[in-house]
């Protein structure tokens, strides 16, 4: 239910190649100026237990659902404090039981902007820094948000901001606290009534509820090594449980806290490994899954 994204990119351009570290949108790094980077990131995300609202429970006619994704990633800095960011996944999804057929394409185009808001140190401990984000996604395909857990996602524009507040010690370690705010705009189903939250509704249109979002992370930044570990937590504001023995339903309240972990490695060549697990440990209205995931980066600075 919360698959994660990928995709690949061809650069046709290069002036002079150096190194540097990949950036995501909630962590505390920023590329140098004029550095160029991109990536595949493939995920591989099952689950045979979700919550039905809050009761735990298997499904015969799922069994264990399984979503597969293969994303492209591209990063630009435009200077040493803002960098620029994009992402568009392929996504799959496959169901090992009962009779509910996969699903796959394109997923949702997200498009980011990273800014550096300060940065102090270093000082006697470390350096600390704040950073602001705002990002947008929109459907690249018209995939149906109405079948989940086989929908590849929501089929809606959203909006979201993001506030990062980054340590980074004089040693190895390095913190980060962040949160996000998301925006939804309505969806559209291909029916024109539904029943969701105890209320029937005559309307193709559905009010989706907006999200939060904290994540912690801590970890090690060792020369060619970064291990961060993070825990997310999903607040949904608003949207009904999923009712006894029936499908979720797009505007469902969908909440969980997630433990994640990864490693990235500097290769030669301007190259980077990723490579992490994920594993959902309380949750509602989601699958309980464990995800792993492995990329490969390429910088240059142009």
């Amino acid at each position: 239910m919360m698959p994660k994204r990928a995709m690949r990119l061809l650069i046709l351009v290069a002036v002079c190649a150096s190194s540097a570290s990949a950036q995501t949108i909630d962590d505390g790094i920023m590329m140098p100026k004029r550095t160029l980077s991109a990536g595949v990131l493939y995920a591989h995300d099952s689950w045979d237990h979700y919550w039905e609202g809050t009761l735990k429970r298997t499904n015969g006619n799922i069994g264990t659902l399984t979503t597969e994704s293969v994303t492209w990633v591209a990063g630009y800095a435009v200077t040493d404090r803002l960098g620029l960011m994009a992402s568009l996944p392929y996504i799959r999804t496959h169901a090992s039981q009962g009779v509910l057929h996969d699903l796959s394409g394109r997923q949702d185009l997200t498009l980011a902007a990273k800014f550096k808001l300060l940065s102090t140190g270093p000082g006697r401990y470390g350096t600390f820094s704040a950073l602001a984000v705002a990002t947008g996604a929109i459907p690249t395909s018209d995939y149906t948000p109405d079948f989940y857990p086989l929908s590849i996602g929501t089929a809606g524009r959203r909006a979201t901001g993001h506030v990062t507040m980054n340590f980074h010690s004089n040693s190895t370690w390095f913190a980060n606290a962040s949160a996000a705010y998301m925006w939804c705009a309505n969806v559209r189903l291909n029916r024109n009534s539904y029943y969701t939250d105890g209320q029937l509704y005559l309307t193709n249109q559905v009010v989706m509820p907006n999200v939060l979002d904290y994540t912690l992370t801590a970890g090690i930044d060792r020369g060619n090594w970064r291990i961060p570990v993070s825990l997310v937590q999903q607040r949904t504001l608003g949207g009904g449980d999923i009712r006894r023995q029936d499908m979720p339903f797009v505007s469902n309240r969908m909440d969980f806290v997630k433990l994640d972990g990864g490693v990235m490695y500097a290769l030669p060549g301007n190259l980077s490994i990723n490579l992490g697990a994920a594993h959902v440990l309380s949750g509602r209205n989601v699958g309980q899954s464990t995800t792993f995931t492995s990329g490969l980066f390429y910088a240059l600075h142009l």
